[in-house]
């Protein structure tokens, strides 16, 4: 019983935005206010955000695993920087998108 209920929401989510689409790719003008450098905004916002908690629960985990066994610093550390340096690509991906898109 309670997949049916939200089986019935999931539906009703996915009619609710297939209304919408149309709506936002029709032209013409928005009243002279362009919506991509917000949009732009808050993806950033929003990617910064995931980076930060992403980065912080990677050094708690490598903190965790140096206390536990400091004889494994080399393999630890080297997955610590390689998984930083992959989680902030995050944020620089986006923000060279932001260059690209936002005239």
């Amino acid at each position: 019983m309670r997949t049916l209920s939200t089986l019935k929401y999931l539906f009703m989510a996915l009619s609710v935005m297939s209304f919408a689409t149309p709506l936002l790719a029709q032209g013409g003008t928005t009243g002279g206010f362009d919506v991509v450098p917000i949009a732009a905004g808050f993806s950033m916002a929003i990617a910064s955000g995931l980076c930060a908690l992403g980065q912080g629960k990677a050094t708690a985990g490598a903190a965790e695993a140096l206390a536990r066994n400091p004889g494994a610093r080399a393999g630890i550390q080297l997955a610590l920087i390689l998984g930083l340096a992959l989680i902030e690509s995050l944020a620089l991906y986006t923000f060279v998108i932001i260059f690209v898109k936002v005239k």
